[in-house]
């Protein structure tokens, strides 16, 4: 199998780590080799993918073309020259913070 060169689309909260890109360039066979290289050309995004268990965040979700990643092969659905990664973090309804609590923001 060759590696395939893939868009992947970035969410405002990381594109700092991107140079300001909301979609950049990556290479990989499947989704979990295209965040590997994104490690490589963007180091940082990893950590705020990754929990320290080297899981996906939960707030995370990622689409190929469209279809969420998590009803074809997870992070090892195979991809196609051409395609189309997105990072999307999930979206909740308020902070969720109680009285007397402090927010921290999801993607630091």
């Amino acid at each position: 199998m060759a590696t395939m060169s893939v868009r992947v689309r970035i969410p405002s909260p990381l594109q700092p780590l991107t140079n300001s890109q909301p979609e950049v360039e990556a290479t990989g066979e499947t989704v979990r080799q295209v965040l590997a290289d994104l490690e490589l050309r963007y180091p940082g995004i990893q950590q705020r993918l990754y929990d320290d268990d080297g899981r996906l965040r939960r707030f995370v979700n990622l689409y190929v073309n469209d279809e969420d990643v998590r009803f074809l092969q997870g992070e090892d659905t195979v991809l196609a020259e051409g395609d189309q990664v997105s990072i999307v973090p999930a979206i909740a309804g308020g902070r969720g913070v109680r009285s007397g609590g402090t927010a921290r923001p999801l993607w630091r």
